[in-house]
């Protein structure tokens, strides 16, 4: 019997290849989607982990300092304490490329003799390391890369540094495993103090402490030993503090890939549930001839097999190459805003490759349980009649309509209180499935209103048409579902990024109020103490120019922390600078007074979000002179990074840190003064003040003497600074906007099949009215009128869905992902909209079933076995 059961499965899917293809190319689109983030996730996690372990090697702690770092001192004298056997300075920075635009090097200084215990970088190289030396301004670099970078032994390699162009002498290249390797920079660490301008300084010094019962006790002398303001980190606490910056941006794009696989879910049970209603009369028949219902469940769930199987190997190719397109845009967003992170290739990681099958098949005999279910659960009587099937189907709808409305309250509940994101996400799910439950009970009472006015407006056939999409509710009421799902995806993401984008916008028109804004070029983020400063001299030179009228500094710098990298800015402001800031229930008058006064700080939204801070509360910091506690004395708007940042007064800086630089200036210019002329005067300013800062304070070697400046990259204006940061927001939302077309890719193929299904399914129907007098003519404006039915009903239920869907992901997802708050913009448009993409995709998704229909010859349609 199973054989026979086998044979039919087999020939019932041979005879309808088109609605197969459909359902495996919806389940591949799905898989495909999902696969394609997982490994692009996995890939730049795995290059993450690959370049740190590189730098990082066997280390356990690390010694780290303020903005200026430690000092090399303190490594001498660990050397010669005898305390710390195994200790290794660094120095490291990001570096441009002139003549690669957008390529960035990973510059790491050594020590070549005490490298051995901790990284294997130098291992296996061309040239000994001792020569790095003797030879100044000699590095080294992986092989791959130098033959990437057309380069070879000897020859010279153009760095842009803070404004400045300088070169290097390619020494030889890092042989062995280039994982991990790619675009990292080897030199010498007094080398690279002298190419960086550092001289006696290091960002950081490795340790290798024993393990075991005496780690404590070493830590806490060592502890005890160290000057004030170095501190001792676990290296492994911090690279994970580091790594987790980008966990919720990655688990965003997942939970939008489930989306799409969602559709296809639904796509799955449409076909699955189709042939069990196309075969209702066989399974009558078998279940009469002594066919067991556990017989008949296996049989189709074995179909649902097949297809989940087809549709998942597909989507894992398919997923494959979308990753690789997938990977940049993902690799682009954590360099805009977290770390500069390199991903040359798409790692096949066979997690992601099993989350894909897992999902793919799972879904598939997922969404076949409840078709297989009626097939089994029906008496072989009414197995033969096809009015049972849609009387059944109309009965339940009062039974959806209270699942749906639980499962919105069930997931309301999940978003109310401040949990996890996993949870969050979770919430948001449900309500999506409780929506879709309630498409059909709405569908029905839609179709209901609409039959009086359709039929007085367009006469018999547009009656036909309201009544058919009700009585086949079995079959269309899951196609709406699931393009309602899928308009309301495309309408939420679309508000939320619009919301995003217009808040974005108000915040930079508030904050952005100098008139020019001058800073050096900043190729990588989240290393060393952060942005290098500008020549000193520069900011009186500027305030001297005839067209300038006042000039604000600022000094940003990055603070290690166990708990990750903290960003700070020391300000000196005038009354226009401290007007653009926006507080959240704070006076601005008493928060200054207090940040002047009281050395308090200010901390921007998603740092008190994330560190669970609020005014009036203790934030510790690490200073030059040790640990100190400032206090919180307001909560600022800040949409620059969802890590947060702390601000306090240049004055309280000054006393804490032993750093006069600064590496930004607001510039405000003269009433009446020209732009233009401000701003060329400006980078000839800025021109020859990275030219003679540029100078050797070493031993004068040509290697490291500057070539050319950069001006163009150090000052911009108001507008080029507006249109930049919107430019950098675009681009971080892209990856979104594709996820959200294939999700909709996905729906548009689930409606093409529920509508190709449906139409074969009423071919009998259609032909007797055929039989009857009815045209071809009339056979195509009656499909295409069911069809744009069913694209109306899915619009008009996709509006509040979308707007939900909108508030959900714009004030609980967002707040939780990144602690941003965004005033939700809801443009009267949107119901239009939904309701344009919803009838354009109904419409062209029923061209072929009305074409198809009005073609088929009636006696043809009414042919029976």
């Amino acid at each position: 019997m199973s054989t026979i059961l086998s044979r039919a499965s087999r020939r019932y899917l041979q005879r309808h290849p088109w609605q197969i293809a459909l359902s495996v190319l919806g389940v591949a689109l799905g898989v495909a989607v999902v696969v394609a983030i997982e490994l692009a996730n996995q890939s730049a996690e795995r290059a993450f982990r690959l370049s740190t372990e590189q730098v990082t090697g066997r280390t356990t702690h690390q010694l780290v300092a303020g903005p200026a770092g430690v000092d090399e001192d303190l490594y001498a004298q660990l050397r010669r304490s005898g305390e710390i056997d195994r200790a290794a300075p660094v120095v490291e920075a990001y570096v441009a490329l002139p003549d690669h635009p957008g390529r960035v090097l990973h510059l790491v200084g050594v020590d070549p003799w005490a490298e051995a215990p901790f990284r294997t970088a130098l291992a296996g190289g061309s040239v000994d390391p001792g020569e790095l030396l003797v030879r100044p301004g000699a590095a080294l670099v992986a092989e791959a890369t130098a033959r990437d970078l057309g380069l070879e032994e000897g020859g010279r390699l153009r760095l842009g540094i803070d404004g400045r162009t300088v070169e290097v002498e390619l020494a030889g290249v890092l042989e062995g495993d280039p994982r991990g390797r790619e675009d990292l920079l080897v030199m010498d660490i007094a080398g690279a103090q002298e190419l960086l301008q550092r001289p006696g300084r290091l960002t950081r010094i490795d340790l290798i402490l024993p393990t075991g019962t005496g780690t404590d006790q070493v830590l806490q002398r060592l502890r005890e030993a160290l000057p004030p303001g170095v501190e001792i980190l676990e290296a492994q606490a911090r690279q994970n503090a580091t790594a987790g910056m980008i966990e919720s941006f990655q688990l965003n794009l997942r939970a939008l890939s489930l989306l799409a696989l969602l559709c296809g879910t639904f796509l799955v049970y449409n076909t699955v549930s189709f042939s069990v209603v196309q075969r209702r009369p066989l399974i009558g028949r078998l279940r009469a001839l002594g066919v067991t219902r556990r017989q008949i469940f296996r049989s189709i769930l074995a179909e649902a097999l097949a297809l989940g199987l087809a549709g998942t190997v597909l989507g894992l190719l398919l997923g494959i190459g979308l990753g690789h397109a997938l990977v940049r845009l993902v690799t682009r967003t954590i360099n805009d805003l977290y770390f500069v992170l390199t991903v040359r290739e798409l790692a096949l990681a066979p997690q992601g490759l099993l989350v894909g099958i897992a999902l793919g098949v799972g879904a598939s005999l997922l969404a076949a349980l409840a078709p297989a279910r009626e097939a089994t659960s029906t008496p072989p009587r009414q197995t033969l009649s096809r009015s049972a099937l849609e009387q059944r189907a109309r009965q339940r709808l009062p039974y959806l309509a209270g699942i749906g409305a639980l499962l919105l309250a069930g997931g309301a509940a999940l978003l109310v209180p401040r949990t996890s994101l996993v949870v969050a996400f979770t919430g948001m799910f449900v309500v999506v499935m409780g929506c879709a439950l309630l498409a059909p009970p709405a569908t029905a009472a839609l179709m209901r209103l609409v039959q009086g006015p359709l039929g007085r407006w367009t006469g018999l056939l547009g009656r036909m048409a309201a009544r058919g999409v009700v009585a086949s509710l079995s079959r269309t009421g899951v196609a709406i579902a699931a393009l309602t799902v899928a308009v309301s995806v495309t309408v939420g993401i679309g508000v939320m990024i619009d919301s995003f984008r217009s808040s974005v916008a108000q915040w930079l028109e508030h904050t952005l109020v100098a008139d020019i804004y001058v800073s050096p070029l900043r190729p990588g983020r989240g290393v060393g103490g952060g942005q290098a400063p500008l020549p000193e001299e520069l900011a009186r030179q500027i305030a001297e120019l005839p067209e300038v009228g006042r000039v604000n500094t600022l000094r940003r710098v990055t603070i290690a922390s166990q708990q990750g990298p903290v960003q700070m800015a020391a300000v000196d402001l005038d009354e226009r600078g401290r007007g653009s800031f926006r507080f959240l229930a704070s006076e601005p008058e008493e928060a200054w007074r207090q940040v002047r006064q009281e050395e308090a700080l200010l901390i921007s939204e998603p740092f008190a979000f994330r560190r669970g801070l609020q005014p009036g509360d203790l934030l510790s910091l690490r200073t030059d002179a040790g640990r100190r506690d400032f206090p919180v004395a307001a909560v600022y708007r800040d949409y620059g990074s969802d890590q947060g940042s702390v601000l306090m007064d240049r004055g309280t800086y000054d006393r804490y840190w032993q750093d006069r630089g600064f590496t930004a200036l607001a510039v405000f210019l003269a009433p009446g003064a020209a732009e233009d002329r401000a701003l060329a005067g400006i980078r000839r300013l800025g021109a020859s003040a990275s030219a003679s800062a540029g100078g050797n304070p070493g031993d004068g070697t040509e290697a490291s003497q500057p070539e050319t400046s950069q001006p163009e990259t150090l000052a911009r204006s108001n507008r080029s600074i507006r249109e930049l940061s919107l430019e950098i927001f675009d681009r971080t939302f892209l990856i979104t906007g594709v996820l959200r077309l294939l999700a909709g890719a996905v729906a548009f193929l689930g409606v093409v099949g529920a509508l190709t299904a449906l139409q074969l399914d009423r071919a009998r129907e259609l032909a007797m009215l055929r039989a009857n007098g009815l045209t071809p003519r009339q056979v195509w404006r009656l499909v295409t009128a069911q069809t744009g039915l069913m694209g109306l009903a899915a619009g008009l239920l996709s509006i509040p869905m979308g707007v939900v869907m909108a508030v959900i992901m714009t004030h609980v997802i967002n707040r939780r992902s990144f602690g941003w708050s965004v005033e939700l913009l809801l443009p009267p448009s949107i119901g239009l909209e939904a309701l344009a993409l919803a009838l354009v995709a109904a419409l062209l998704a029923g061209i072929y079933p009305a074409y198809r229909m009005a073609r088929t010859p009636p006696a043809l349609a009414l042919r029976q076995e």
